[in-house]
């Protein structure tokens, strides 16, 4: 797998890049520097578009030479079994080694305890941060994107952590010129997010142009689901749908996977790639503002979770 320049549109430059090419060549520098600074990189998988992408580009930056990381994901129990079964077959075909780092295990093991609500997002901290630990991982690949909500706008591509990996955004570094600053003390980490500066038209068109595979649950299908504060969540054994909410048919896909208790579905009927694209840039919600329950329980939502060590 190797990186082809095309020529932008609207310049006789042939040495330009276009758009998408420019945000590609970003991050494979962005994971180059990683693997010449840190001992032990990991990069984030959890089989969703964003983190498939991340490995996409993992795999062009060191082609032919296998990928020098491995991969590790937060399994809060309440995956949506096709994102699972797609992770899993990815990991096989890459001969890639896979951490699983399981919300369920630290419940049974009384660490965690169920919220009210169902939702195990916000569960994910612990086990993410113990493994973290566990592993002596120096630095951890994210794909948080600043379009997705405003607490990962505020994030640099290198974001130091502190020895119990929590935030502190007045200890952000600056990064002029695409110089990153990767020190950090014993016990520290650094969380590095090569797609930072992508959108999710960015993302989707990358996908379409580079023709990578994605689990069907990103497309329309139909599917069981209620409605819940005006999301459309999958119904299972996580607490849903409760007493007065009906459980309906209807055609939908996902724009973001995470947790099924937390992570809504949009009505649509874009089957293809072409028809995903239009639809998201005919859209003025974001992905998560639209279908992310847990972003919704205070205005600082995702910064409170970030400065507790949360991605």
């Amino acid at each position: 797998m190797t990186t082809v320049a095309t020529v932008s549109e609207g310049t006789d430059n042939p040495y330009a890049l276009s758009h998408l090419d420019s945000l590609e060549s970003e991050a494979v520098h962005i994971f180059r520097e990683v693997a010449g600074e840190f001992e032990r990189p990991v990069i984030l998988f959890s089989g969703g578009k964003d983190s498939i992408l991340m490995l996409h580009l993992a795999l062009k930056a060191f082609a032919p030479a296998p990928v020098p990381f491995a991969l590790l994901h937060v399994d809060t129990g309440h995956n949506f079994p096709e994102v699972l079964e797609y992770r899993d077959r990815t990991v096989a075909e890459h001969g890639l080694r896979l951490h699983v780092a399981s919300v369920q295990e630290y419940i049974d093991a009384g660490k965690l305890r169920e919220r009210p609500d169902g939702t195990r997002n916000p569960l994910q901290t612990v086990p993410l941060t113990e493994a973290i630990q566990q592993h002596r991982f120096d630095a951890v690949f994210g794909g948080g994107r600043r379009d997705e909500e405003k607490a990962r706008a505020k994030e640099r591509v290198f974001s130091l952590r502190d020895e119990f990996s929590q935030w502190d955004p007045r200890r952000q570094r600056p990064e002029l010129w695409q110089l990153y600053n990767g020190r950090h003390a014993p016990g520290e980490h650094v969380r590095v997010f090569p797609i930072s500066n992508w959108t999710e038209l960015d993302v989707w068109q990358y996908i379409e142009r580079e023709g990578i595979a994605l689990p069907e649950i990103y497309f329309a299908h139909e599917r069981e689901v209620f409605n819940r504060s005006g999301m459309w969540l999958t119904a299972g054994d996580w607490g849903g749908p409760k007493e007065g909410e009906r459980v309906e048919t209807r055609q939908v896909r996902y724009r973001t996977v995470g947790d099924m208790s937390c992570t809504g579905a949009v009505d649509s009927d874009a089957t293809t790639l072409d028809a995903v694209i239009t639809e998201i840039a005919a859209s003025r919600l974001t992905e998560r503002g639209a279908t992310r329950a847990d972003d919704k329980m205070s205005e600082a939502a995702m910064e409170d979770r970030k400065r507790e060590g949360y991605f």
